[in-house]
Parts: structure tokens; sequence; C-alpha cells
């Protein structure tokens, strides 16, 4: 029956979340590591959580994800884990000889009460951090946030304590991602090249979470920042941050202490915001926009020009993270569709500013909420209430899609019944154009499925 109980009828809910459109913060913190060289991320908690984490993440990228945990038992839970890190420490570096450990923290140790950075400091003291390794740590509790605060804690916690101020100002920009995927980090570094701008990316999977298979097992791959990168973003031009959520926690703390300056820009998906992005690197760069660029950029305004007839008026419902969801939604206005429902568990109060901006009497009957109540349920409620033309987000909505028979586009976090998107990039102008193509995909299938037989054509 799947979800085919659900009503029309949306009543307030406090204390109530059904099928949130979010993952919890240490899965984010877990993610941040791994773009980090030579890094073995330490879950603070129990076995079970530290599963959960690695298996959703592992379940995405169909890779396998390694981390370490604290393995709370009864004793751990009641009277602190502060033994279990410690030891944790030294036969991690023992028997795994990672450069990097990053530890985050679970529902269950901040409960407790657990001091993450008094314990690291405690391990230093103790001497089982050898010299040249280093242990960082973020708090990310998983009953408020959502995966992405928990992976912008990471990121703020790597910047605090690898870059230095040096007062040797180096030809470079910090360009600091939000979060996405691998193959999105490989395509920003494409176009960094291209432009001719000299950069550290913080975090960087790609090469972590999508290496080639050659019969040799690697626990610690070739990509991910180096330690280096990290140390000298302190003596860099600018930052660019790609993503509120994501990055402005890590920007601020380079600011604050390094006194590097930045701006926080929307991730480059769609039309405007990678023309935002664009501009900027070539601003802070000093840098002119080539004419390979120039040329993207034309090839995605063609196929926009060229299918306008049929994604016009197309009413279309949205889940999941606000950095993505907010420059998708202003691309799918741009090219004349209705994003009518849009949810986010991930919480923010300039979530509703954006949306009201870019929405505003061009999509007066939208519907958008993010927090806690913002879930799928809620999604649902209001699919029953009037039904859409398209479903964009990740695997979850696979329920929705198949209830109401929607054409259903897989886009965000978790991903784990497609592959593809751990390879092929929706960042820039050729990802608008892959946006652009699957959605024209599925509702092109859908209307060959369902049209009379006198009506299947041939051509579009």
């Amino acid at each position: 029956m799947l979800l085919r109980h659900t009503t029309d009828k949306v009543k307030e809910r406090k204390a109530l979340t059904v099928n949130p459109a979010k993952t919890c913060q240490p899965v984010g913190a877990m993610y941040a590591a791994l773009g980090i060289h030579g890094c073995l991320p330490h879950s603070h908690g129990s076995q079970g959580c530290c599963s959960y984490h690695r298996s959703t993440l592992t379940r995405h990228y169909k890779e396998p994800v390694m981390a370490a945990t604290s393995s709370f038992t009864e004793g751990s839970s009641v009277f602190g884990g502060q033994s279990n890190l410690l030891q944790g420490i030294g036969n991690i570096f023992s028997i795994y000889d990672p450069d990097i450990i990053a530890v985050h923290s679970t529902c269950l140790s901040e409960t407790i009460g657990d001091d993450l950075g008094q314990i690291v400091a405690k391990a230093r003291t103790d001497g089982k951090v050898p010299e040249g390794k280093h242990v960082i740590q973020a708090a990310t509790p998983s009953y408020v946030g959502s995966h992405v605060t928990g992976y912008a804690n990471m990121l703020e916690g790597i910047v605090k304590y690898f870059a230095t101020n040096t007062d040797k100002l180096i030809n470079q920009i910090n360009l600091l991602a939000g979060w996405i995927e691998p193959s999105d980090m490989k395509e920003l570094k494409r176009i960094l090249s291209l432009m001719g701008v000299n950069s550290v990316l913080l975090p960087d999977t790609s090469d972590v979470l999508d290496t080639p298979m050659t019969g040799k097992y690697t626990m610690y791959p070739k990509g991910g920042t180096t330690i280096p990168e990290m140390v000298s973003m302190g003596d860099s031009l600018y930052s660019v941050g790609l993503g509120e959520w994501g990055t402005q926690k890590a920007a601020i703390a380079l600011d604050n202490q390094c006194k590097v300056k930045f701006s926080i820009e929307d991730l480059p998906i769609g039309l405007k915001a990678t023309d935002r992005f664009i501009q900027t690197l070539s601003k802070v760069g000093s840098v002119s926009v080539p004419e390979s660029i120039n040329d993207e950029r034309g090839k995605l305004v063609d196929a926009i020009t060229d299918m306008h007839q049929y994604l016009y008026g197309k009413r279309v419902a949205l889940w999941g993270d606000p950095d993505q969801l907010i420059p998708l939604t202003e691309f799918l206005v741009d090219m004349d569709m209705k994003p009518v429902y849009i949810v986010s568990g991930t919480p923010g109060k300039s979530f509703d500013k954006r949306m009201k901006a870019i929405l505003g009497d061009r999509v007066p009957e939208a519907k958008f909420k993010n927090g806690a109540a913002a879930d799928m349920h809620l999604m649902h409620q209001w699919i029953k209430e009037e039904s859409v033309d398209l479903l964009i987000g990740n695997t979850y909505g696979k329920y929705i899609s198949r209830d109401e028979n929607i054409p259903f586009v897989r886009m965000g976090f978790p991903i784990i019944d497609r592959i593809g998107h751990s390879y092929f990039s929706t960042m820039g102008y050729m990802g608008g154009l892959r946006i652009l193509e699957k959605m024209l995909a599925v509702i092109m299938d859908y209307q060959d499925a369902n049209c009379p037989e006198e009506s299947f054509e041939l051509t579009m």
C-alpha cells in the first residue's frame, strides 16, 4: 500500500517528523572528513551509529567508506567515553597509520556531555598522537541540524585547525565546497583550470569516493585536500564559499583567524547561479572569462531555448538540501517551469527569504518550508491537494512517484537506487545541460507511456 493512506489535510505539527527530508549530522561530518587526504573519520559513539553513517555513504557512493568508532558500551553510555576515545586514538595511529583523525560526536556522547576538545588535548598530552600526526574534532549531535550542518561543523573544525597565516600572501583563492558530489568537485576544478585561477578546494572528495577499480585496495586514496594545501589557506588572497549552509561557518572562521576576506555564493547550479560564480572567479582571480566557458554557456542557453515548449508551465516538487534547492529553484523558474512545492529538513532562517525572492510573483501558488516539520509527509500531502508534473529529489521520493504516477529525477543525497551522480556533475553550464536532459528524459518517457496510440510520435 506504500503511502496511499496519506491524506490531503495538512495539520500543523510541532513535535512529530514523518519521513524526514534529511539525514543526521555525523553523516555530513564523515563526508567532509573523507575530503581530506590521508584522513580517517572517527565516530565518538556506539558501533551502531558508526555503521549507519558508513552504510549511508557507502550506499550512495557505491564505494567502501572507512571510519573508526569509540564503540560505546553500557558503561561508556553512563560514565562517558573518554577512555574509549583515548585508547581508540592510540590504536588507530598504531594500526591504520592515517595522517589525520577527524573525530565527530554523536547523540550518545553529546547527551553524556563528553568534551571532545578536552579529550583530544589529553590524547596529545598523554603522547597518543605521534609527531607529525593530527587529530581534529567537531560537535555533531544528531538531534539538531542535519547532515548539511554536520558537514559545515567539520569543515569549520578543519579550517580552524590547519589554516595558518604567515603574512606572506599566496596568489590563490580558497574555494570552500558545500555538500556536493565527487563529480561536482571535479567539475569545479575543471572550471578553475579553464579560468586560470590558482586555488585550494576544501574539501575534495574526487578521487576518494569515485576511485577506479585497479585490483588493489587503498585505504587512503590519492584524492583529498592535502595538509600543506590546508595550511596555505591562511595566506590566500580570498575565500569563496559555495553554499551558505555548508560553508559560511568555515569562511567566517578563516576570516577571524587569518583575515582572509570572503564571499558566499550559491552552488553553481543552472544558468544564473553559474553566471554569478564565473563572475566572482573572474573578479577575485583577476582573470578574464575564456571563450570555452562562454561556449558552454551558449550551449546551455541553446538547449533551454530548443526545449522550452516541453518544460513551460510544468509544476515541480523538490526536496533536499537548501544549498542545492535555492539555485535549482532559480534555474527552474528561469526555464518558465513552476516549482510549487519545496521542502528541506535542514533548518536556517534565510531559506524563506531566498525562496520568496526567487519565486515572487512568478510562482504565487508556491509552498515551501524548511526545518524539522518540513518532511516527505508534508510534501505528499501538498501533492495530494494538487498534483505536479515532475519530482526532483533524493531516493526517498520514489514512493510518492510510484503512488501518484509522477515522473521523478533523482538529485541530492542520498541516492541509493541509481548510479551516475558520483561520475556526472550537475555543476556549471555543462551540469545544467545534464539536469535539463534528465528532466526531459523522464517527462518524455511519461508522455510516451501514457499517451493514446494516435498521439504516439517518433520525434519530439
